[in-house]
């Protein structure tokens, strides 16, 4: 059995036989229309592809940016970190000695300062125990003789008052050593904060 009548038949009908054929001219336009209607959809394409290009690569870099800058962050707070115990021993130990070493010099530039302000007025020095020798091997000669360097039990090291006079001033190196141990430990602890959150 045949399976022709399940197949259509492109054969030309009788009633189907106006063709409609086109000139040259004719034809030269639609082949004419037909190009800028396909660089138009090109042109299109490609300025659509170049802009999800831009796109991606913006994209691309600003997330390499951050990964650069998240990185350097964390670098700069590690590096900060291992640096951690050279500057606990500079506040536990270098600066404590620096002071104690420049104690008695400031103690007597401060004498001189008040001394230029009250001239021939009688003048002291109380200083903790054990650092009368220091100071007043330090006191410059053309100070008047008046000058005494006195004990004062109720001193702590790194203390000391100075008179001239009526004038009295305090020193007090030890609460500068505690404001930048102070300031050092909040320093630390906020960079081994930042370091958690990463």
């Amino acid at each position: 059995m045949s399976i022709a009548h399940l197949l259509e038949d492109f054969k030309l009908q009788p009633d189907d036989s106006k063709l409609h054929l086109l000139d040259e001219d004719a034809l030269e336009e639609q082949r004419l229309a037909a190009f800028e209607q396909g660089y138009s959809a090109g042109w299109e394409d490609a300025v659509q592809a170049q802009e999800q290009s831009r796109g991606r690569v913006s994209d691309e870099l600003a997330r390499s940016l951050e990964d650069m800058s998240f990185t350097y962050q964390e670098a700069t707070t590690r590096m900060s970190l291992s640096l951690e115990p050279m500057f606990q021993s500079l506040v536990d130990v270098v600066l404590p000695e620096t002071l104690n070493r420049g104690f008695a010099a400031r103690l007597v530039e401060q004498l001189c300062e008040m001394a230029q302000e009250q001239i021939n007025q009688p003048m002291q020095i109380f200083v903790p125990e054990g650092r009368v020798a220091e100071v007043e091997a330090l006191l410059p000669q053309d100070l008047s003789s008046s000058t005494r360097v006195r004990e004062h039990a109720a001193l702590e090291p790194g203390r000391a008052r100075l008179q001239v006079g009526t004038s009295q001033r305090e020193l007090d190196c030890s609460s500068l050593l505690t404001s930048i141990a102070a300031a050092f430990d909040a320093y630390v602890f906020e960079a081994k904060k930042a370091l958690a959150n990463e």
